[in-house]
């Protein structure tokens, strides 16, 4: 693991998150307050800082703007990003913005239209709760992924988390990188990530691999996120997977 000196993450969001997040290393869940060692719970750790900008102004400014044929709705969010974004070193602020664009991204109305019976307003919060520790992963310009924690690994994270099985861990990862699966959802998911200074990026092919997702800065390297992704990700995952709960615990 590599790891920088830095304190502990503490941080009281809306609502209160599932206390099974209590299973992997290094983050405690008491109802709305989440504590993260960093030095347990990431697996590479390198960067304390993040690009955000105000989710209040992101809703008032970025949410209701339709792209046109000069300005696309990616230029729309480089650009708000370029005016709006500044870097903070305060991951509580980080997490907090990612809740308030998670949990508009995965909002139950879009239940009914999402074609996927299955899934429910429970899936829901689930996505709402690893998103929203995955904003803390970061991916510099040069494409090298400076930190990474367990959500990294979707699948495998909810699976120890809220014991679903791959099947349903799997579907659940295409909802969180599929943009609902549609151009509506995905022009809402590239504008509301404006919040989070960046798009949301994936190295997984049409189906989950494991591969993963991060929220990485326009201009990132995705060639050398692929790459730096291959060379760890295997050895992470079984970690992961090491704290699943069987039946007979």
């Amino acid at each position: 693991m590599t790891t920088i000196d830095t304190a502990t993450i503490t941080v009281e969001l809306p609502d209160s998150f599932d206390p099974r997040w209590n299973r992997l290393p290094g983050i405690q869940v008491d109802g709305r307050r989440i504590t993260i060692d960093p030095a347990e719970y990431f697996f590479r750790f390198e960067s304390s800082t993040w690009l955000v900008a105000d989710w209040d102004l992101v809703k008032a400014q970025l949410l209701d703007v339709d792209e046109t044929t000069e300005s696309t709705v990616e230029q729309l969010a480089l650009d708000f990003i370029k005016n709006h974004g500044e870097s903070t070193s305060d991951a509580a602020r980080v997490l907090a913005t990612a809740y308030g664009v998670y949990s508009y991204l995965f909002r139950e109305e879009h239940l009914a239209g999402l074609g996927l019976p299955q899934i429910t307003a429970d899936h829901l919060r689930m996505l709402r709760e690893a998103a929203t520790l995955m904003a803390l992963n970061k991916v510099e310009l040069d494409g090298h992924i400076s930190n990474v924690g367990p959500c990294w690994f979707f699948p495998a994270a909810t699976s120890v988390v809220f014991d679903l099985d791959d099947e349903t861990g799997g579907m659940l990862d295409e909802v969180y990188h599929g943009g609902w699966f549609n151009e509506h959802r995905r022009i809402e998911s590239i504008k509301a990530h404006a919040a989070l200074g960046g798009r949301l990026v994936h190295g997984c092919q049409s189906v989950p691999d494991q591969s993963g997702g991060v929220v990485a800065p326009y201009g990132a390297s995705m060639a050398s996120f692929r790459d730096d992704l291959a060379e760890f990700k295997a050895s992470w995952i079984e970690q992961i997977y090491a704290h699943r709960v069987t039946a007979a615990e």
